[in-house]
């Protein structure tokens, strides 16, 4: 039984398309705000919706039980709530970084939607966390 059977035998299957619908609106809104964060003027507006978005994957996943979105969330929502407290614009290496994580949440997305045995693996340059801010 892949991850979509196992959810729609564990819950509602009205909740289980309301997560994988907003995860996939999540998912396609990332990538834009991080581009942004290259912009000091775009910087706090975008980080702090990233930060939004975190949160609330972390929350959703939490409910459904899905452990690799939830680490992974509660890990980009621990950096977000640190780069909010920085000026932009955000380093090449962090937008870069971001840009992985954007990428590894899509992979479960599709992980979900199309029924996978598991998850796909973390990519392994997420563990690094570059620094946020370009150096002077």
């Amino acid at each position: 039984m892949g991850i979509l059977k196992q959810l729609e035998v564990d819950f509602d299957i009205e909740i289980v398309g309301d997560f994988l619908s907003h995860y996939a609106i999540m998912c396609e809104n990332m990538e834009p705000l991080i581009i942004g964060l290259s912009k000091e003027e775009r910087y706090p507006e975008n980080i702090g919706d990233l930060f939004r978005i975190f949160h609330n994957m972390k929350s959703a996943a939490g409910f459904l039980k899905l452990d690799p979105i939830i680490k992974l969330a509660a890990l980009c929502e621990d950096i977000a709530e640190e780069a909010r407290m920085l000026k932009g614009p955000a380093s090449e290496s962090f937008i870069d970084w971001l840009l992985l994580v954007s990428d590894q949440f899509e992979k479960y997305r599709k992980d979900v939607e199309e029924d996978a045995s598991f998850f796909t693996v973390l990519n392994p340059l997420i563990i690094k966390v570059p620094h946020m801010l370009e150096r002077a």
